[in-house]
Parts: structure tokens; sequence; C-alpha cells
């Protein structure tokens, strides 16, 4: 054999071992454990390859099976370990105080009208007005406020007596709100026994059959507020009826001199309205109506 064709065969064998080994690391490397599956109705180019993993079985824990159990028994609560300090002096709080003044705010009306010389100083003041032929002058506003301030400056002993015996002892403490009551409720009491006409108290009595209480102090609010006011409305139209005579004489003066002047389409009111304008404030008469109101109370 010639060197030629002995290096030739030499060299063809080790290409076929260095082929054999590559093909063997290749088919190594690229050995994987998943199949890959190519759709049939899809191009080669736009296969996307499929895995498909190999089921695996899970084992799953079973839990046992327990008996039901029976309720417990419940533990005795345990007592606080600290202290719970309750407040027993009866002066109240600020709270209650507020309370107590939102109350009196929202009833203060009713009071005002019903328990003091509010209703019979506003109702002669406006029978005067009336008298006067002048619907509008004063306004109401102006007549409800000098009524207001000239019951306040008649009662104003009453209130004091009230501050003085209920209120103040009950905001100090030094008395229960029963019995703060009792003692604040007992001048206005005397005040209104003091002008209440016996027959309205027995008329209340009678209306509401009601036993004549053993003595003017025992007589309740519920009939003696009533009465006290009925009492009031009867004094206020004998006041007016007093005030309106005056007027009246005027009125019938001007509408007989205009009769027998001929002047039948001339308003009398028109022309003893002046007239009386000028008596009312020649006599001084607001001051001797106030005078008289203020003057009725004092007993």
């Amino acid at each position: 054999m010639s060197r030629a064709l002995r290096w030739l065969l030499l060299a063809g064998i080790g290409l076929t071992v260095l082929f054999g080994a590559g093909t063997t690391a290749s088919a190594a490397t690229t050995a994987r454990p998943a199949v890959v599956a190519y759709p049939v109705s899809q191009s080669v180019a736009a296969v996307r390859p499929m895995v498909v993993r190999p089921n695996v079985v899970r084992p799953v824990a079973v839990r046992p099976i327990l008996a039901p159990v029976g309720p417990t028994k419940p533990t005795a609560p345990t007592p606080p370990s600290g202290t719970i300090g309750v407040n027993l002096s009866p002066k109240p709080s600020q709270s209650v105080s507020i309370l107590l003044l939102l109350t009196l705010l929202s009833v203060a009306p009713s009071i005002l009208l019903l328990m003091t010389s509010f209703t019979k100083i506003f109702v002669v003041l406006g029978l005067t007005r009336n008298a006067l032929g002048l619907n509008g002058v004063p306004p109401n506003q102006v007549l409800a406020g000098l009524s207001l301030f000239l019951s306040m400056f008649v009662m104003s002993p009453v209130i004091k007596a009230v501050n003085t015996a209920g209120v103040q002892p009950y905001l100090h403490g030094t008395k229960t709100q029963a019995v703060a009551f009792h003692d604040g409720i007992a001048p206005i009491r005397t005040f209104m026994l003091q002008h209440t006409r016996s027959q309205e108290i027995a008329l209340m009595l009678r209306a509401g059959h009601l036993p004549n209480p053993p003595s003017p102090e025992k007589l309740d609010l519920t009939t003696l507020i009533p009465a006290f006011v009925l009492s009031e409305l009867r004094s206020a139209m004998i006041i007016g009826f007093v005030v309106y005579i005056p007027f009246l004489i005027i009125d019938m003066v001007v509408s007989s001199s205009l009769m027998s002047l001929g002047m039948m389409m001339l308003p009398p009111v028109s022309v003893s309205l002046p007239f009386k304008l000028l008596l009312f404030v020649l006599v001084d008469g607001w001051g001797l109506i106030i005078n008289s109101l203020v003057t009725s109370y004092h007993t």
C-alpha cells in the first residue's frame, strides 16, 4: 500500500470517529423527557410545540373524623380589679344644669303668659290702642316689649323670692330637686292666690268635679293657674271698659256734630281721631294706665 493511500485511510477513520462523537453529544444534549406534538391543520412555520406533561398523582392527606364534643361549662366572671366610685352629692352636674336651663327656656313663654301679670298688661294696652282708633300704632312688638318689662317690674319681688328659696339652694346642692321645686313655687303660688277671685277657683273646682281643698295653699297648680288667668282677663276687661268711655263720648259728639252740619259723607273717625289723641296726650293717658296697672298688684 502506498504512503498516500495510507494517509487517506487514516484521515477517513479520524473523521468517522470525530463525526460519531459529535452526533452522540448533540443527541445527548437535545434529549428531552417531554414529547413534542405538532397539529396537522397548521403550517409548519406557525406551529408552536405543545408540551404534554405526564399526569402526576399527588397524595391526598386523609383527615380523621373526630367525634362531636359536648358544650363546656361557662366559667364564672372574674370581679374587676379596680373600684367604681359613685358620686352621691345632691349638687347637679353641669350637663344636668344645662338640660334644666333648656327645658326652662322652652316653657318660659307659657310661664310668662299664664303665671305673671303679662296677660293683664298686654290686654289693657291692646284695648287702649283700639279705643284710640289706631290699628297698627303702636305695633304689637312695642306693646309686647312694654308688657314684658312692666311684668318684670311687677314680678321682681316674686322672682327674687323664687331665686332665693329654690334656684340657688338647688344649684349649690343644699336642696334636692323636689324640695327646691316646692320651695321655689311657693312665692308664685302666693302671688296668684292674692290676685285670683274665689269665684274663679270655685268655677274650676266645680268644672273638674274636685273637692274643696282644706286650705288655699293645698290647691293644685292645674286648678290655680286657669283661675288666675280668668281673673286677670276679667280685670283687664273692666279697665278696658273704663278707658273706652271717654273716647266713645268723643266719637258720639263728633258724629252728631257732622250730622247736624249735613256732612254725611265725611267719616266721623277721621275727624274724631285728632281729638282723641289730643285728649290722651293732655291727660297723660299712658302714664295713668301704666300707673293703674302697676298699683293694682300692690297688696
